[in-house]
């Protein structure tokens, strides 16, 4: 499957990897800052998000083989790769797998470990939207906030609206099997599994998705792994406290 990106510049090649319900371009403004740093940006759209194909296959496996498809199609090698949330469970996987095509790999707020569905509400609102009926991205929010109250997350998502048609909104998501297939995002990285290159883990201060007890688990994964916390910043830490995050991915790659 060949996936869709966005490209920013030239220099060493950096693929970033968003969040469930997500998509490449809310990446941007840290992408052209990366890119300023000397790096190629890919900000790629995952399979079903964005502007990338949709499929009914949907799991990890395929996710990281979508993405050594895109480098060699790209003849990109030696990549950085960092993945936040699911993306960096695909990241996590892609590098295990392909270890000789990443440099450097960082992932932001997520761990290996299993995680149990947590995104029912969210689901539940971007199915209420009626699009027979919505007409504006301020009428889609009325609907959301009944299923979810922090207008961070309602504003995040509804980023996936655009304009169908003349008058007709839809989504840039494949509902239906994110929907059926949510359980597999908080899959586990398989156990015998690991990448011996330099890791960098950044969680945010006031998140809970990387707990003490996640240390062990990522360093038997990624020996090499390095644990950094995000101050004044959640899940979304890249979104919360960009400064910080992009001090702390710089630090690293250089």
């Amino acid at each position: 499957m060949d996936l869709y990106s966005n490209i920013i510049g030239e220099g060493k090649p950096f693929v970033i990897l968003h969040g469930f319900l997500g998509m490449g371009d809310n990446w941007k403004s840290l992408g052209k800052a990366f890119n300023e740093a000397g790096f190629q940006i890919h900000l790629v759209d995952q399979r079903n998000h964005g502007r990338s194909l949709w499929s009914d296959t949907f799991n990890y496996e395929v996710l990281a083989e979508d993405i050594k498809d895109y480098c060699e199609k790209r003849n990109l090698k030696d990549i950085v790769l960092l993945g936040h949330s699911m993306g960096g469970k695909t990241a996590m996987l892609f590098a295990t797998l392909y270890p000789e095509l990443v440099e450097k790999l960082i992932v932001a707020d997520i761990s290996p470990r299993f995680y149990p569905v947590h995104h029912d509400s969210i689901l539940e609102g971007l199915c209420a939207l009626d699009f027979e009926t919505l007409k504006s991205r301020g009428e889609a929010d009325e609907v959301l906030s009944n299923y979810i109250s922090e207008l961070g997350i309602r504003q995040f998502l509804l980023k996936n609206l655009y304009w169908e048609e003349k008058g007709r909104l839809g989504l840039r998501l494949d509902l239906d099997v994110l929907k059926e297939d949510v359980a597999e995002v908080g899959e586990a990285l398989p156990s015998h599994l690991a990448y011996a290159g330099e890791t960098l883990f950044l969680r945010g201060d006031r998140s809970e998705y990387i707990g003490v007890g996640d240390e062990s688990i990522i360093k038997r994964h990624f020996p090499e792994a390095k644990i950094k916390t995000i101050s004044n910043a959640g899940h979304w830490l890249h979104a919360e406290n960009p400064e910080a995050f992009f001090e702390a991915v710089n630090e690293f790659l250089r």
